[in-house]
């Protein structure tokens, strides 16, 4: 876990902010357009994992980055990107999106100062990403971490005084997270009194600060009554400036409701086509599971080469996939999560979605050297690209025949998975617009999801929730970037007519990279009508 050095992020953060002060005469030189996106990624840290940074939260730095970051959007207004071709013009708005999505931070959501999440993480990302017994490699950075945790937490009972600005449901979440933390920490501590026991003291002490921080926020959390939506108003403003949505709150809750009823509608018409066919038996073991997945991959890997859906070079392989987040080698659990209901009937969608989808852009982000479009994008700028695709490789590949030699009832299974991702949705819609609190978006789902009495109280829902309330529009954005994707491949067929092949516009998608789907539509169809929206 690489620890952001916070010397060097003020550092770089003052010194952008006073040569960022002098507006640039205008221009339309590109070089200065990728010079500036450099040093925007090299002030903010971007481009990696987000959990690999340990958060930045003096008030000073954050306010240095804040300075810096006007000093940036000076700079872009300056250079006129109207006569470049079109390719460059959407290089120029990720770039206006990256820094809008920075200004949404500093604020409306502002993080360090509102969500006591900000803190909880540290821990929660340490459960998820530290493998023991450490790897001796890994100890530096590990060592740095939990070091930095008492300071951090001190730092977090100053930052989050103003308790009134604070909303109470995200004092739930963060209060749960460091409630569980103590698990993990005794882990972590069995671990290192066998193979590092020198660590141990480190471990105690952040225990200690985990333990102090979680009294405070229960000594406070009465007073912790913000709303935690952001409000339609600046749903709509990130809509347009960092997701570069061409639609608006209303407009978003149409097309999500559509496709809500859609996936639910069709999923129980399968299953009357289906009451004679034997329900599918789920494995019955890790042994059985990890077989079936293995399966599952081979099949998918043999179905996208003879299909010829899309180019598959050398280096995109399962290889480095299977079994890394499955839990092949842990025990057997009495309780499932709730997702093991579908993946331990029929595993294949959910491999589409996390190895075609998911895996597979990874490796084509770290094989892109394009300046500013390779990896990943931050403020979830990318996220209707990578999860919208992902979801809709669930439902197409099956309707591109993938399913065929499976049970039929392996087609409901797909319809309930969407179900579930369109509900997670329509939470994520009326949390942020404060028409629904955290326990009404939960009930909601129990009520509508497909087996919904399996998400009562579940770790699953309690993680997906956190996600989208604290990630704004994180759910939304996987449904209505399917939507998307399948607009932009009808506008694209409609375009070629007879000429339309599969494989090339999928080549084409996937050359232009993990970027808003309007952009990659303005670019490969040339169709300006949702961008001209957005400035």
């Amino acid at each position: 876990m690489p620890v952001c050095s916070s010397m060097r992020v003020v550092v770089v953060s003052l010194l952008l902010a006073l040569s960022s002060s002098v507006v640039a005469a205008e221009s339309n030189d590109y070089d200065q357009l990728v010079s500036l996106f450099q040093e925007f990624r090299e002030m903010t840290g971007a481009g990696g994992s987000e959990f690999e940074l340990l958060p930045v939260v003096d008030p000073e730095k954050i306010a240095a980055e804040k300075n810096a970051l006007q000093g940036f959007q000076a700079r872009l207004r300056a250079i006129d990107p109207a006569s470049w071709p079109v390719p460059r013009q959407v290089d120029y708005h990720l770039v206006r999106a990256e820094l809008n999505g920075l200004e949404f931070k500093h604020r409306v959501t502002r993080p360090w100062f509102r969500d006591p999440g900000t803190y909880s993480d540290i821990v929660l990302f340490m459960g998820e990403f530290i493998s023991l017994p450490v790897a001796e490699e890994d100890l530096p950075q590990i060592r740095a971490a939990l070091e930095a945790i008492p300071a951090i937490f001190s730092q977090a009972m100053i930052n989050l005084q103003e308790t009134s600005d604070i909303p109470g449901d995200l004092t739930v979440l963060a209060i749960r997270d460091l409630s569980n933390a103590n698990a993990m920490f005794d882990l972590i501590a069995t671990s290192f009194s066998e193979h590092n026991p020198s660590l141990l003291g480190v471990v105690d002490q952040a225990i200690v600060a985990n333990n102090a921080l979680l009294v405070w926020l229960k000594e406070h959390q009465s007073s912790m009554t913000a709303q935690a939506g952001v409000g339609r108003e600046e749903y709509d403003w990130l809509l347009k400036n960092v997701y570069l949505f061409p639609y608006s709150w209303d407009e978003l809750r149409t097309l999500v409701e559509l496709e809500d009823n859609r996936v639910i509608v069709f999923q129980r018409l399968e299953e009357n086509r289906n009451r004679a066919v034997e329900r599918i038996s789920p494995v019955q073991s890790q042994a059985e599971y990890k077989q079936s997945v293995q399966e599952a991959i081979d099949d998918l890997m043999s179905f996208l080469r003879e299909q010829n859906l899309f180019s598959v070079p050398d280096y995109l392989t399962p290889d480095d996939y299977f079994g890394s987040w499955h839990g092949f080698d842990n025990p057997w659990p009495d309780h499932h999560d709730y997702f093991f209901n579908f993946s331990h009937r029929e595993p294949r969608m959910e491999e589409a979605h996390e190895m075609v989808g998911h895996h597979f852009d990874q490796l084509r982000g770290q094989n892109n050297t394009h300046p500013i479009r390779k990896g990943w994008r931050p403020y979830k700028i990318s996220t209707a690209r990578t999860e919208g695709f992902a979801f809709a490789l669930e439902e197409l590949l099956m309707h591109a025949g993938y399913l065929d030699s499976r049970s039929p009832r392996s087609r409901e299974i797909a319809y309930e998975q969407a179900a579930f991702r369109t509900v997670r949705a329509i939470s994520d819609i009326y949390m942020h617009d404060n028409q629904w609190t955290l326990s009404d978006a939960m009930e909601y789902c129990v009520a509508n999801a497909p087996h919904g009495e399996l998400l009562n109280n579940s770790p699953h829902l309690w993680f997906e929730m956190a996600t989208t309330l604290r990630g704004v529009g994180h759910h939304m954005l996987m449904v209505v970037g399917k939507v998307q994707f399948m607009k932009l491949m009808r506008d694209y067929s409609q375009q070629q007519g007879e000429e339309f092949v599969v494989n090339e516009f999928m080549d084409e998608f996937f050359e232009s990279g993990l970027i808003p789907m309007s952009l990659i539509r303005w670019e490969l169809t040339g169709l300006d009508d949702e961008v001209s929206k957005l400035w």
